[in-house]
């Protein structure tokens, strides 16, 4: 198995409390793990801690064998990630935006521009100002942008985000054509339906922690979808803060 991306007990929590805490997983070459879970329940976080965007206090993270903490840089030669709301110039056209952030790699030409903005369906708006768009038309140029470089892991949190039932489609199939490519895929949302549908993993988070992890296809053989592993796990978690005198969150 060719391991991408690796995460040990990694724990961030902030001084309000919350964060994430003692999260491992494993993410291959070809694979798509979803983390689902509710708004606030650590996607962000986990996926910030691997972009180097915020330090954990505790645990390693290691992305095509580099030291994602301590050689940040290097790692990130590796990723391509859309974290929350793209960074665009709203006075710069798709193309431009798209141009701008190839000046960071060697080998983007003119073919892989055009090819990204093909994939999310925007190359017809490729000479429109940025601040023209809808918020789903900057997620998709966002997309592109993280897929310019052909990564070897791509870090997307809630990419559907604003889309479009015809703009998630899309979404999917990019997610799964990067993945038959050979990239390793981390995708957010707190929609498992979403999840269900490209993922062939799944990773329940919620309060910080990491609850249940499983192959898609043994969760389907276990439960009647995505949701339902979801909410098992998440009334495995309420018993035990029960029998534990916890609150319930």
């Amino acid at each position: 198995m060719n391991l991408v991306l690796e995460l040990e007990n990694v724990t961030k929590l902030y001084s309000n409390g919350r964060g994430v805490e003692d999260i491992s997983f494993t993410l291959a070459s070809g694979e798509v793990l979803g983390l689902l879970g509710p708004n606030g329940s650590g996607k962000t976080t986990t996926m910030k801690t691997v972009m180097g965007l915020v330090r954990p206090q505790a645990g390693n993270i290691r992305v095509c064998g580099v030291d994602a903490i301590n050689s940040r840089e290097k790692a990130l030669r590796h990723i391509g990630c859309l974290i929350e709301a793209p960074a665009l110039y709203d006075y710069m056209t798709a193309e431009q935006n798209l141009r701008l952030v190839a000046r960071f790699y060697d080998d983007i030409d003119d073919n892989r521009i055009y090819d990204v903005l093909h994939m999310v369906d925007m190359d017809r708006y490729k000479n429109d100002k940025v601040r023209n768009f809808s918020l789903g038309m900057r997620q998709r140029v966002g997309f592109a942008a993280a897929l310019i470089s052909r990564p070897r892991l791509l870090v997307l949190d809630e990419p559907a985000n604003a889309l479009d039932i015809e703009g998630m489609m899309y979404v999917r199939e990019v997610i799964k054509m990067a993945a038959a490519n050979g990239a390793a895929v981390l995708v957010s949302s707190h929609l498992a339906n979403e999840i269900q549908l490209c993922a062939t993993k799944a990773a329940v988070i919620h309060s910080g922690r990491l609850l249940g992890i499983d192959s898609m296809d043994t969760i389907l053989a276990e439960h009647t979808d995505l949701e339902g592993f979801f909410l098992h796990h998440v009334s495995k978690m309420r018993e035990a803060q029960i029998a534990y005198g916890g609150q319930i969150l």
